[in-house]
């Protein structure tokens, strides 16, 4: 390892106050059962401290996006995390395709199980799927979903999709008075922060006594107001302030490979940020690179962030993995981790080296309420 990166990582683990610290890799706080992953380590850490899961049983937790910022992606790989976790494996798998935008190959990017299990809100007498139309449609959907009383993870994609009883009432009236040569009735909003407002405080206790996880989705506009913000979304307030975590993402650059003498776009490098966290109250942001004919690159994600970090040395073309005695390319490592099954033994790695940076960033100060017994 190189000298400024030996030092720099020795530094780091100095403010450790023991090595136990950094052993702990997983929240101690949470069982891990009650945990299922996001499909990547660095996302779970940023939601859970612990990198194996980041959505939490009996959770409501809300996910804003830029278009093609990897909402769907993130959303659709739970479900394929839960059919591999034999604690999510009798989950049934909802998926509310409002916008009617994911035309994705499942079986494919998400395993046969996935694509098999995969249900909607409800049917027609034809059989055919009925999604959400409403934002009251929705909230019925869920609450039948709680009725039956077995655990399931509900995506709602997206709320932007939705509309209102509202909303289509205004419409009437306005169509008419326009029609009659009347003035339309000014109106303010659509309905749909106050509907969630109402449906998300009733659900969260049918949420929590079925250990079931709910994912609302939603688009990001631009913000023309006076809030330092440049982004904003359309719901309400009750749609964070319910929320156990919420994560906004963006596209923050395009990974490109050279086809045919020509570089060519194969993905996107998505920064998740988590702007609100009940979990461990912290606000973080990580990086993950996702392809549209792959999905999620946790293994070439999590092997970045090892080497931004200094965990991992680069020399020249190849990186110095030290916990796996190997010497290679950034596409070898990722490789010989798929052939040999490494993925596990790679996620607790990241995990030590996040457990490091957290520790060390913790003020070495006496508790202000320490108890002494006297």
């Amino acid at each position: 390892m190189g000298k400024d990166k030996a030092e720099k990582k020795k530094s780091v683990a100095e403010d450790v106050e023991t090595s136990a610290d950094i052993d702990k890799v997983e929240n101690n706080r949470i069982s891990r059962s009650d945990l299922l992953s996001t499909g990547s380590t660095l996302l779970n850490l940023a939601c859970s401290d612990n990198p194996f899961g980041g959505f939490l049983k009996g959770k409501y937790y809300f996910l804003v996006g830029d278009s093609a910022s990897g909402k769907t992606f993130l959303s659709m790989t739970c479900f394929a995390e839960a059919m591999s976790n034999k604690y999510f494996q009798n989950y049934r798998l909802i998926y509310d395709n409002v916008e009617d935008g994911c035309l994705m190959d499942v079986e494919n990017l998400f395993g046969k199980a996935v694509a098999e299990r995969l249900e909607f809100p409800a049917k027609a007498e034809d059989g055919s799927p009925v999604f959400s139309y409403t934002v009251e449609e929705f909230y019925y959907h869920l609450d039948d979903a709680l009725k039956e009383g077995k655990p399931f993870i509900y995506v709602l994609d997206s709320m932007d999709g939705l509309s209102s009883e509202f909303e289509g009432e205004k419409f009437d009236q306005n169509k008419d008075a326009y029609y009659k040569g009347k003035e339309t009735p000014g109106s303010y909003g659509d309905g749909k922060a106050k509907k969630n407002s109402e449906g998300l405080r009733k659900v969260l206790n049918g949420l929590r006594e079925t250990g079931s996880i709910l994912i609302i989705l939603s688009q990001t506009r631009d913000n023309f107001g006076m809030s330092f913000e440049k982004k904003t979304r359309s719901g309400g307030h009750a749609l964070r302030f319910y929320s156990t975590v919420e994560i906004w993402t963006s596209i923050t650059g395009h990974i490109k490979k050279t086809i045919h003498g020509k570089d060519k776009i194969v993905g996107v490098h998505v920064g998740a940020k988590v702007k609100k966290n009940r979990i461990t109250g912290k606000v973080r942001e990580v990086e993950i690179d996702i392809y549209p004919a792959y999905g999620i690159d946790d293994i070439g994600t999590s092997i970045d962030y090892l080497v931004e970090e200094g965990w991992w040395e680069r020399k020249k073309q190849s990186i110095e993995a030290g916990e796996f005695d190997v010497v290679a390319t950034r596409e070898k490592l990722i490789e010989m981790v798929e052939e040999n099954k490494w993925e596990n033994e790679l996620c607790s790695i990241v995990g030590k080296c996040w457990k490091l940076i957290e520790s060390a960033s913790i003020p070495k100060r006496k508790s202000r309420y320490s108890y002494n017994g006297q």
